[in-house]
């Protein structure tokens, strides 16, 4: 592996999470947010010799995936549940600033702390984006209890983010 290659595989690795949570703000469809992503981690591989290792690589990468759900979403113009450019600009704004909190990581920490179910549902709402009421069919439970139980977990994430970031330190 050239050095190149091994100093984008190493900042790549700690910024897809940030990268990641921007491009699943904006693309709303899991198999898009897939692609998008994918293409953004590309586009930094074949453009890291120009990066400037003075800049944070998180706000770098999190440009070039701006560029990438630039690109999506001109192919999908038509589309009425697209961001405009301003949003856009906005999410890409926050999401560097937060890049560099350490919010990100206590929320990796207190998903692991989650049951099963609860996590379960989660990864079902959240990554996979299915609705409450076909989470609720394939876990054989109603809609509204998948709502309830999804509401009592984000609220013991929050908690336990905060908690985190107490004991941290760790400003917004």
């Amino acid at each position: 592996m050239d050095e190149s290659t091994r100093k984008a595989t190493l900042l790549w690795t700690s910024a897809q999470p940030i990268v990641a949570a921007f491009v699943a703000a904006v693309v709303r469809d899991f198999r898009d947010r897939e692609d998008v992503l994918q293409e953004t981690a590309l586009a930094v591989f074949r453009s890291i010799d120009s990066y400037d290792s003075n800049l944070p690589f998180n706000a770098w990468a999190i440009g070039i995936a701006r560029n990438q759900v630039g690109l999506y979403l001109r192919r999908r113009k038509r589309d009425r549940h697209v961001f405009g450019d301003t949003a856009i600009a906005c999410l890409e704004a926050a999401f560097s600033r937060a890049s560099s909190s350490a919010k990100l990581d206590f929320l990796a920490e207190c998903m692991r702390q989650l049951d099963g179910r609860s996590r379960e549902m989660c990864d079902l709402r959240h990554q996979e984006d299915i609705k409450p009421g076909a989470i609720a069919e394939k876990l054989g439970m109603t809609a509204n209890a998948v709502s309830k139980t999804l509401q009592r977990v984000r609220h013991q994430l929050r908690i336990c983010i905060k908690s985190k970031a107490a004991v941290e330190g760790a400003t917004e």
